[in-house]
């Protein structure tokens, strides 16, 4: 009879994720996840076998703290309230990003995530190709979203701290004032509002596709039903 695993993959998950929020990415490896367990570096070999592996653990770890609702009436709701859990869980740990949108598992907590984005997305009544770019195109954003927000802003959660955004706002008003203009906006938004604000917009044009003739064959065509 094989001997029980020394550590949960939830233990190791959470201490990889306290190295990595505290210290960023570069700090992570075999002997500082030993030494958060209080191990040996040998022990940790028994789970990962390289820095990859690591890296996935990392990934599962974020989605691992999506806490999924309960399924509401209207599926545009479960939709927000799923890509909301989903943006918070990954915007907790802006480290983590880059993994994120490179990084592909098959963990039982990032399949459950996005098997309940597409259950909610198909009540909408769309056709399999129009769930497929749904799907895409909302995991698209959210992560694109925080890459942009937080990706450069490690010290807080908003815009404030990203370098890109002042150096926008000094620009010259004669030449780029619409730029200026947002970057003084982005300075001060709730990165919240600013998603929810954006999923609206994609909410919208699935809309808009929904009202489209059923004669119209286009490929942007969307297979109408509520």
């Amino acid at each position: 009879m094989p001997a029980k695993p020394k550590f949960t993959r939830e233990q190791l998950q959470t201490a990889a994720l306290k190295i990595v929020d505290e210290e960023g990415l570069s700090a992570l490896s075999m002997r500082a996840l030993a030494a958060v367990l209080g191990t040996g570096p040998m022990t940790i070999y028994n789970y990962f076998h390289d820095r990859d592996e690591l890296d996935t653990l990392l990934v599962e770890a974020v989605f691992s703290e999506v806490c999924l609702p309960e399924e509401q009436d209207d599926w545009r709701e479960d939709v927000r309230a799923i890509l909301l859990e989903m943006w918070q869980a990954i915007r907790s740990h802006p480290h983590v990003i880059p993994l994120v949108l490179t990084r592909r598992t098959s963990h039982e907590a990032t399949l459950e995530v996005a098997e309940a984005l597409l259950r909610a997305l198909a009540r909408s009544g769309c056709s399999a190709d129009v769930l497929l770019a749904a799907f895409r195109t909302f995991n698209g954003f959210i992560v694109g979203l925080a890459q942009a927000q937080l990706g450069s802003a490690t010290k807080g959660l908003d815009g404030s701290s990203d370098v890109h955004v002042a150096e926008a706002g000094a620009l010259p008003d004669d030449r780029f004032p619409r730029l200026r203009e947002i970057a003084r906006v982005a300075a001060a938004t709730n990165s919240d509002r600013e998603f929810l604000v954006g999923v609206e917009f994609i909410l919208a044009g699935m809309a808009k596709q929904f009202a489209t003739q059923p004669e119209e064959k286009s490929p942007g065509s969307w297979v109408a039903g509520n």
